[in-house]
C-alpha cells in the first residue's frame, strides 16, 4: 500500500490517528465537560491500548503532509493545487488544527488529573 499523495489525504488521516489516540483519554473528558455522561463513557477505555500506535501513526501522517505542504513552491508544476497560494494557505490553516488535536491528544494524559 502507498501513502497518499495529496496533503489533505494525509492531513485527514493524521488528524483521525489524532482523535482515535485521545479517545480513551480526552475524549471523556471533553463529553463530562459539555454535560454528557453516563456509563457508555467507560467504553472509550478500549481505545487505550491503540492509543500508542495511533499517536504514533498520526505523528507520521503529519509529518508527511508537513514536507509536503511546506515545500518551495517552484518544486510544484503550473496549475497544481500546491502551486496554488490560497490553498497553500488552507492546507497551513488545517494542518494548525490537526497539530493542535495531536498535541492535545500527548497531554491529555499529564493534564486530566487536573481537571477531574
Amino acid at each position: 500500500m502507498t501513502a497518499p499523495k495529496q496533503p489533505i489525504a494525509l492531513l485527514a488521516a493524521g488528524g483521525l490517528a489524532a482523535l482515535l489516540g485521545s479517545a480513551c483519554c480526552l475524549g471523556p473528558l471533553v463529553l463530562v465537560s459539555v454535560g454528557l455522561g453516563g456509563a457508555w463513557l467507560a467504553n472509550l477505555q478500549a481505545f487505550e491500548p491503540l492509543r500508542p500506535y495511533l499517536l504514533g501513526a498520526a505523528i507520521v501522517l503529519l509529518f508527511l503532509a508537513y514536507r509536503r505542504i511546506w515545500r518551495p513552491v517552484e518544486q510544484c508544476t503550473p496549475g497544481q493545487v500546491c502551486a496554488l497560494p490560497k490553498t497553500r494557505r488552507t492546507y497551513k490553516a488545517i494542518f494548525g488544527v490537526a497539530a493542535a488535536l495531536l498535541l492535545a491528544a500527548l497531554a491529555s494524559p499529564y493534564l486530566a488529573p487536573y481537571f477531574y
